[in-house]
């Protein structure tokens, strides 16, 4: 019965089960760490995601695409727990709409919605995307019995990323590989997004040149910085497991449609992602700087395509001009 609605109304597509799949684990973990309330914020967000997708595409006839799930869901995982309902659905009708199906629909749009959605409700509503955040919960059956964990009272140490910046305190390594921290529903555990990142790439469905371009830009920088006395900066490996650099290099980066296809450009695309979000993190008023930095990136993803493309074509020509000549 379910499958045949889901054959109904969705365009099947395997690559796009895969990802769900692997968000699966996270979310059942950031409900343990915070509530039933992100099961519920979830649901709001695909009734009102998968709804703005259905409207659009029933006018001419189509179904709606599987990948509206992946992000709804990663939407969600980039928000606090305690996000107002009405927030996040006028979010993720933006995201859609704007960053998807303005553009064409799928595999048309230059920017990956999900992170549309967030950067719209980021600077529209800061209060409640940038200083309620939930304590985590501690011992079985920690948020499965609970709707919404307690908030936290002092925004400047709330989450890792926040108290670096305020004093440059940090948090126990083994709390942050866990998830024993607050922060956004999609980046507390860490071990769990390597993981999952580890899964698509076995299962051949996210880059790993991109996540490697992300990584090698964040390290080289970082370490630049941080070996230089920049206070603001951490060391690379801190700073890689704080925050929400990891999830956005694994599912947000990689998305294949806003992404660069080239294998050479995969790996510039992702230095860019890695470079700018410690730019944006060291000297800019955002905390996180991974969700603006894909953005940009997500700009210049087709000037790279397109540069990689003329510069192998001028090659090409010039090796076939240089044999004629010697013929």
């Amino acid at each position: 019965m379910f499958s045949d609605l889901v054959a109904k109304y969705f365009i099947k597509q395997k690559m796009m089960r895969t990802v769900i799949y692997s968000l699966i684990p996270l979310m059942l973990v950031a409900t343990y760490y915070f509530g039933l309330r992100v099961l519920l914020l979830l649901f709001v967000v695909g009734l009102f995601g998968i709804g703005t997708e259905y409207l659009y595409e029933k006018k001419k006839n189509k179904k709606v695409s599987e990948a509206v799930i992946i992000t709804c869901m990663l939407y969600t995982m980039t928000l606090p727990p305690s996000t107002p309902f009405w927030i996040a659905a006028v979010g993720i009708v933006f995201g859609v709409l704007f960053g998807k199906m303005v553009f064409g629909g799928f595999g048309k749009n230059i920017f990956n919605p999900a992170l549309v959605a967030r950067a719209f409700v980021y600077v529209s509503f800061p209060e409640p995307l940038t200083i309620q955040w939930t304590n985590p919960s501690m011992g079985f059956p920690g948020g499965f019995a609970t709707y919404l964990n307690q908030g936290i009272e002092m925004v400047s140490t709330a989450t890792p990323m926040l108290l670096y910046r305020d004093s440059g305190g940090t948090v126990p390594y083994m709390d942050l590989i866990i998830g024993n921290v607050s922060g956004s529903i999609g980046e507390t555990s860490a071990i769990l997004v390597v993981l999952a990142g580890a899964y698509l790439i076995y299962k051949k469905v996210a880059s790993w040149q991109i996540m490697a371009g992300c990584i090698l830009g964040f390290t080289a920088l970082s370490s630049i910085l941080h070996f230089s006395g920049v206070p603001s900066v951490p060391n690379p490996l801190y700073g890689m497991v704080v925050g929400g650099f990891l999830f956005g290099t694994v599912f947000m980066a990689t998305d294949p449609i806003s992404a660069t296809k080239t294998k050479e450009g995969k790996w510039i695309y992702g230095v860019i992602i890695g470079t700018v979000t410690v730019i944006i993190r060291g000297f800019a008023l955002f905390a996180g700087g991974v969700m603006f930095a894909i953005l940009v990136a997500n700009i210049f993803s087709p000037i790279i395509d397109e540069s990689i493309k003329a510069y192998k074509n001028y090659r090409k020509e010039k090796a076939e001009a240089k044999k004629e000549v010697t013929a």
